[in-house]
Order: structure tokens, then sequence, then C-alpha cells
């Protein structure tokens, strides 16, 4: 950890953006899904929500080139759940859709909590989905084609959203609540330590000013004997069962 990548991470973690955010419709190819995260990251957005009926997410690693740390996905199983929670907390949920009241996507106002959703690349956006939009953005085209790429879609239209809210000083100023920015500064800082922590139940422990531990000796006393009074209660059932065994035979 050096202190240039400790500051970069504070500075990503000081303008993630809460209300802006993506919801994928059913894109179940795996390097538009990374490209859409990738693209997620680089607009500052702090998390995402996959739609797949299967419940399952599998990005392409090789195209996300890691962004998958940094952006959280929330899967759902089913469209309502995602559209509904968030306009419940304010968002407008805008489809890249071509319809009769598609407006050009420049001109829809991205500083406002906004959700962008974008449909399976080959059916669109879905009925369940189409009539709880708030809205429909197109991207005008020059060519023949009638439209791009899901993840080319996705890319263009944050890029105008990161333009909007850069201009209104909305990457000025930190919108993570204090309790989740530690958490994730500390699992972004030592990512290993956070794996160990989950496994065994073990709080967070303190960082100092550069994102090392505050005390690292305290923490691998404390992890060291959590896992050898695991490894002896393990012993003591698998004991016990054998009594048991051998009681039952005889």
């Amino acid at each position: 950890m050096t202190p240039e990548r400790y500051e970069k991470i504070q500075k990503v973690l000081n303008s993630r953006q809460t209300d802006l955010t993506v919801i994928t419709d059913q894109v179940h190819k795996g390097q538009n899904l990374s490209a859409i995260t990738r693209t997620a990251d680089a607009v500052g957005i702090h998390q995402v929500h996959a739609v797949y009926d299967k419940g399952v997410y599998r990005p392409h690693t090789g195209t996300a080139l890691g962004a998958q740390k940094w952006v959280k996905t929330i899967v759902h199983k089913n469209i309502v759940t995602p559209i509904e929670n968030l306009q419940e907390q304010g968002f407008q949920v805008l489809a890249a859709h071509l319809d009769e009241r598609a407006v050009d996507y420049r001109d829809v106002d991205y500083t406002k909590p906004t959700a962008l959703l974008l449909g399976a690349e080959k059916w669109g956006v879905s009925e369940s989905a189409y009539s709880r939009l708030d809205g429909t953005v197109i991207i005008p085209m020059m060519g023949m084609t009638e439209s791009f790429n899901v993840s080319v879609a996705c890319a263009i239209i944050l890029a105008e959203a990161q333009r909007q809210r850069n201009g209104a000083g909305m990457y000025n100023h930190c919108h993570i609540p204090q309790d989740e920015y530690q958490s994730l500064l500390f699992e972004w800082c030592q990512p290993l330590i956070a794996r160990m922590c989950r496994e065994t139940g073990l709080p967070y422990p303190q960082l100092d000013g550069s994102g090392y531990l505050r005390d690292p000796q305290a923490f691998s006393r404390l992890y060291n004997n959590l896992k050898a009074d695991a490894r002896k209660a393990k012993a003591l059932r698998a004991n016990n069962h054998k009594v048991n065994n051998s009681d039952a035979i005889g």
C-alpha cells in the first residue's frame, strides 16, 4: 500500500455517486455485463443492479479489468424489485429505448437521482420494466444500424451523466454513509484481512493514516487464537462423535 494508492482509494470513495445507478434487464452476455460495470466504475457509480431470472451474474473478468471489485452488483431475479425500490427512494428510472415519448439522451437532467435501465441484447426492455418506466431516452443514429451495442449505449449515456454531475460539483463531496465508507475503505485497502474477518466473524481492525493495520500484532494474536479454538472445538466434536458411535456399536 503506497501513499499514492491510499490517496487514490480515498479519492474514488469520496466521489462515488450513490444516486446514480444502472439496471440491466436480462442482459446475459458476460462481456456486456462486465463492460457496463467498467463504465459504471469509470463514471463513479457506487453500485449497479443486475436482473437475471436465474439469479446468476457472470461477468467477463477480462473485459471488466477488475472493475467488479470496486462496484457492488446487486442481483435480482425479477425486474420489478429494483425499479420499485429505486422509485420509492426518489429515482427516475429511464430506459434506453425507442418509443414515441423517447427524448435525446442529452436532454435529460442526470443531476437528479437516476437509474438507467438497459434491456436484453436481443429482446430489449421487458414488458414488466416498460410499464414502470418514468421515461425513455435515445441516442441519435447517423448510420444504417438502428442501435448501439448495449454496453456502448450505456457508456455514451453515462458519460453525459458524468459531464452534468461534474459541472454541478457533485463529485466534490462524499455521498456514502460513514459506516459503509469505513468498511469499504478497509476492504479496498486490506482485501485479504477483510476476507479473514468475514470468514471468522471478526470485526475489521482499525487502519492507520496510511491504509495499514494500526496494530497488526494484536489482530494476528486474536485471529490465531480464534482459529486455534475452532480447531479444538472441531477435534472435540469429532472425538465425541467417535465415542457415541462406539457406544452405539457396543
